[in-house]
Order: C-alpha cells, then structure tokens, then sequence
C-alpha cells in the first residue's frame, strides 16, 4: 500500500467483468497522464467484488490492453475482493461511532417500505435508523447501512463539474455491508482509496453520484476527500451512447485493426480534452500539458476518420523494423508466412510505402507487389498493356535500367524523366505498362519505389519475365 503524502497518485480502477473498454482505456490514460505529468504515481486496482461475475478471463484482458497501450502501474496492482476484511473492520468502525446502523428488515420487507414511501411522496428512511433490537431481533440477519446526515447539502467541489449540490434526504442510507457479510462497493471504494493513499480520483461522470455518498463517508471517517475529477462519457459518432452498433468497442479489437497504441493514446487523450489546436503530440507532451481545465464538459464523439488520420501520422513516424514486423504478423494471420529473403525485402519496401497507410493491414495489402513469387503472372489487364509499342518500350527500359548506377529512388526518378524525353513521350504513356510488368497488376507504389523496393537483380528478372510471357 502506498503511505499518504503530498505525492500525487491516481488509479484505474476496473470491474472485471469483461474486455478493457474504450471508455476505460480513456480514464486510465488520463490517471495515466495527470500522475505522470505530476511526478506521482499511476496505481491500478482490479474491483473483483462481484465474485458471479468477476473472472480471470476478464483481468487478463485488461490487463493485456493495459500492457498493449504501455500504461503500466507503478506498483503492484491491488485486488478489492483480498481486502475485505478490512472493508469490514472500517464498518464496524463506523458502527461504533454511531455513522452506521443494523438494518433488520429483509429484502421484501425493504422493497414494500420503499413502495410505500414512494406512494406517500416521501423519502425512504429504515425503521432502524433510530431502533435498537431486542435480543431475540439480535440474532436475526442484518445489512448495515451508512447513517447519512439529515438535512443539509451535501457539496461536491468536482475539477472538472465544478461545484455540484444534493440534498442528503435523497442520497438514502446506503447499504455498506450486505446480509452476507460482503462490504458494498461506495463503502470498498473510498477505504481502498484512502488506504492506496489515492489524492485525486478521475473517472466517468456515471460515477458522480457516488461522489456525494462517497464524501459523506469520508467525512464520517474524518479522512481527507480526495479532488473528484468526472469526465463526460464517450459517444458514438451520432452523439448516442456507444454500443456495438458503433463499430470496435474493446481496446484488443483497435489492436488487431491495426492501430498503434501510440497512435490511440494522442487519440484518446484528444478525446474529451483540448491543449489549444494541438491535435498530434507525443506521450511527454501529453504529460507536460495534460490538466483538468482542457477537459470538456459534453460527451467526447468517437471519429473513426480522426482516428485514422491520427494513426497514419504514428505509423509515417514509427521504426521501420517494427512495422515490419507488425506486417508481418498481419500476413501470418492470413496464411502467409515469409523466409528470410521476403522479411528482408518487406523491410525495404516498409519505408517506400508507409507514407500511404492509415492502418498496419493496408501495409500489408501494399507490400504483396514486393513479395509475389517469381515468374510473376500478368493478369488479363496487365497482357493487354504489354503489346505493340509499349512491348517494344519495355524492351528499351529494361536496357535503359541496366546502365544505371546508384539504385535509389531519387537517382531512378531523374533516370525515369530522362529515358521518357529519350522516347519523346511523357511518363504517363510509359508508368502503366512498367508498373503491368514489374507487379502483374497488383496495387504498388511509384515505379522508381518499385523497383528499390524489388532491388535491381529482381527488377531486371521480372521485366524478362514479362517481356517472355508476352511474345
């Protein structure tokens, strides 16, 4: 457990239930930031109360989204349901200071209490908020409920909300331990922040509701509120609620789309939070520039568009190497897997193509001219560029590229431009039936990066190649 200091710490804290949303990934990035951006430190905690629905398929997904964006804890992680016995050394604490109370009354006798208040225009209050039991009422089973101060405001000082007011009546006595002995989660929370030493809490404004009772049981306690940060929800493009009609929801689908994660990270951090016009930037300078004041009130809209123009400025910036690499896990996925000659020209054609992807997959779409095997086959559109004059000019280039010396793109683009003045024509009447030749008709880039990408040798054996299939 982190001891209490001045030292800045947030955390992410996720319910275990499912796959690490995109909503999530967005409250831990932030935590992420404004700790780092601090000098603090970025804590996680796993909330596995629900011990029906928590599973460990679900932490491991969370974490390996965690592990996928680079945003790694400073400290162990912190598991809720291992602390319960603490959670229930605090109620009995509040129990002694007269801040909670045994509440008798069973679920049905509770849920006709409440139907009746409710028919009355009344607020719900417990029959034993103020009642003893009888010793033979002792022995029965009992939640507790928090004993919440009557009639006042209750007054949330949000960094983001800003001041927000309820009236206590209509916050109820919340139920801080269940019948079973199981602590309840706004009681698990704030003992499980103040214990991690957690100063600011940032997360969905779902929460802020909890905010309020979360105070009053803080106040109860005579702990140190920590600052409230709640941010506004992420919508989908059409400003309704994401769901699943909104397309990719999990952080491992992003990942297996193709996004980077440095890429998801300026995205998200974009998402809902404004530093001027500043639309691409790096991790420090997320970190230099994140604060409260730049969050927006009104729900963030997911823009896939921005998030691939977003992406494709990552993958022009990324390692080559790495790229590769991703590409080449892309292509194994689709059955396709390379020796160690293709890996080596799939690294040389990465720099030649990356300039046009928005996502890793198009990489690989755009690598395949480099890749194919030889004697390439020319396609129906390919043969019928390759006749007549054209034919006769394949011939002259082939000899053409021969003479040439330093086989880089700039030296084959001047070279290009001279041999098509040399023929009288402009390029145009000469790049269709080079690009048919050197690819058979699959998608490729420029010529001159055509044929770095393929190297000279093979640049020179595929235009054989096509001058013989076609004679």
């Amino acid at each position: 457990m982190t001891s209490l200091s001045s030292t800045v710490v947030t955390r992410f804290a996720p319910s275990p239930t499912g796959y690490l949303h995109i909503g999530g990934a967005r409250t831990a990035l932030f935590n992420w930031l404004y700790a780092k951006g601090h000098g603090g430190k970025f804590l996680i905690r796993i909330e596995d109360t629900d011990r029906e629905r928590s599973t460990d398929e679900a932490v491991k997904a969370i974490f390996d989204g965690l592990d996928w964006l680079n945003l790694h804890a400073d400290e162990e992680p912190v598991y809720q349901f291992s602390r319960a016995d603490r959670h229930r050394e605090v109620v009995q604490q509040l129990l002694d200071t007269g801040h909670a109370y045994r509440d008798y009354l069973s679920a049905e006798e509770t849920g006709a209490l409440r139907d009746q208040a409710k028919a009355e225009g009344k607020d719900f209050v417990s029959p034993w908020r103020d009642r003893e039991p009888t010793d033979a009422e002792a022995g029965n089973p009992f939640t507790v409920r928090f004993r919440r101060p009557l009639g006042q405001s209750v007054i949330v000082d949000d960094a983001v909300q800003g001041t927000v007011r309820w009236e206590s009546s209509a916050l109820d006595d919340l139920v801080i331990l269940r019948s079973d002995g199981a602590p309840t989660y706004n009681l698990a929370v704030v003992v499980d922040d103040h214990d991690m030493g957690v100063t600011h809490v940032i997360r969905g404004d779902d929460h802020l509701n909890n905010a309020a009772r979360q105070g009053l049981i803080y106040d109860a306690l005579g702990w140190t509120r920590p600052t409230f940060a709640h941010i506004p929800l992420i919508h989908g493009p059409d400003g309704a609620k994401l769901s699943k009609r909104h397309g990719a929801q999990a952080v491992h689908e992003y990942a297996e789309m193709g996004y980077l994660p440095e890429a998801m990270r300026n995205y998200l951090a974009r998402l809902g939070w404004a530093h001027g016009d500043d639309e691409l930037f790096d991790d420090e300078q997320a970190k230099t520039w994140f604060d409260f004041g730049g969050i927006n009130k009104a729900p963030a809209r997911l823009d896939f568009d921005k998030l691939a123009h977003v992406n494709a400025h990552w993958i022009r910036q990324a390692d080559d190497q790495r790229l590769a690499d991703l590409t080449t896990g892309v292509l194994a996925s689709r059955g396709q897997t390379l020796d160690a000659a293709a890996r080596e020209k799939l690294l040389r054609v990465i720099p030649l193509i990356k300039d046009r992807a928005k996502m890793v997959p198009e990489l690989a779409d755009q690598a395949q001219f480099a890749l194919l095997v030889n004697p390439i086959a020319l396609n129906e559109k390919s043969r019928g560029l390759l006749q007549g004059e054209n034919l006769d000019r394949l011939s002259r280039l082939r000899e053409f590229l021969t003479e040439i010396q330093g086989w880089s793109v700039e030296n084959l683009e001047a070279s290009l431009k001279l041999f098509a003045e040399k023929e009288g024509v402009g390029f145009g009447k000469i790049g269709p039936f080079a690009r048919a030749a050197l690819t058979g008709g699959v998608p490729a880039p420029d010529i001159a990066k055509i044929l770095v990408a393929i190297g000279r040798d093979e640049s020179l054996q595929r235009l054989d190649d096509a001058l013989q299939q076609t004679k």
